[in-house]
């Protein structure tokens, strides 16, 4: 059973926690890109997995790979040497009252120029699940056509990730640009923020989950909420989970191990409440990790979910 993931992964540079760039005199360097986190974590947790993606074949291109070989994840990329850039962003941790600040440095990024024709398809088409970042629908017009191109030739099942950033677009042009790929969706991952801005949608996380299945024919809507945990529609029936409370190291990487813990699982072949407790516990592990790319073990998902499971009896 195979994960195809698709989507562009930018390096992150970060300072201490709660020291500003201004006067930071270190920083941390990771890879960071929903499409390869997801299948990280998939690919840790057991599922063949394989991330799809163009890269400048620059030292820092060659960089995103080699973090990612490191986790064990394998990887298909389209190498550019026509001066492409490589993605970067930067990330303060802050405590309130400060907020947290992203920065983003995509522009002329060599996913951005990535075609159809580029990508291997016949991997594409066999893979039991296609998943997709949108936030790599932002990068172009070309991206964003690749993108839909993606998950349309896949005979398996097609999983997107709203993964709205404001820094890359506005909500109206992501909700423009998304929704004509939504015909070509089966299940949408998105956190409470994103159902609200992106959307304009007010209500319950349990009424959004329901009310965007409704309006797009999503046979799985899964909503994350942070520290309160998850909500999931399918078949008319919605599923609700606590978030599992643990000691915050950083939070920045709980929802992309959410979503590739529940693809994990669907692709096992679990019903939706298993695969959403599943998502929830791998979230959970991943807030006592530092970094959006964290080294998810399989046996503590399973052993969490266990004592959950017994929690409950």
């Amino acid at each position: 059973m195979t994960l195809v993931s698709f989507g562009e992964t930018a390096l992150r540079f970060a300072p201490p926690e709660g020291h500003r760039f201004e006067t930071a005199r270190e920083v941390s360097l990771r890879a960071d890109g929903t499409a390869s986190n997801v299948a990280t974590t998939a690919s840790r947790l057991g599922t063949e997995s394989v991330w799809l993606s163009k890269l400048p074949d620059t030292p820092l291109g060659r960089r995103v790979v080699a973090e990612l070989h490191e986790h064990g994840l394998e990887t298909e990329v389209v190498w550019s040497d026509d001066g492409d850039r490589q993605g970067l962003t930067f990330y303060e941790d802050a405590a309130p009252p400060r907020e947290d600040r992203l920065i983003q440095d995509r522009e002329r990024v060599a996913a951005a120029t990535i075609t159809p024709g580029e990508l291997p398809m016949d991997v594409i088409q066999a893979a039991d699940v296609v998943f997709a970042a949108g936030s790599t629908a932002a990068l172009s017009d070309t991206a964003a056509e690749t993108l839909g191109a993606v998950l349309r030739a896949t005979s398996g099942a097609r999983a997107l990730d709203l993964d709205f950033d404001p820094g890359l677009w506005d909500a109206d042009t992501a909700r423009e640009r998304l929704e004509r790929l939504f015909d070509a969706v089966d299940v949408l991952f998105l956190n409470e923020d994103e159902a609200t801005t992106v959307f304009d949608r007010s209500g319950s996380p349990r009424e959004l989950t329901h009310t965007l299945a409704s309006s797009y024919d999503f046979d799985y809507v899964f909503l994350t909420r942070s520290e309160h945990g998850a909500v999931a529609y399918h078949d008319g029936v919605v599923h609700e989970r606590d978030a599992i409370e643990t000691d915050i190291v950083d939070s920045s990487g709980q929802h992309d191990a959410f979503v590739g813990a529940v693809i994990d699982r669907l692709i096992a072949g679990s019903a939706t409440d298993e695969a959403l407790l599943y998502g929830v516990a791998a979230a959970a592990l991943a807030r006592t990790m530092p970094g959006p790319l964290v080294p998810i073990e399989a046996g503590e998902v399973a052993a969490l979910v266990d004592r959950e499971t017994s929690g409950r009896r």
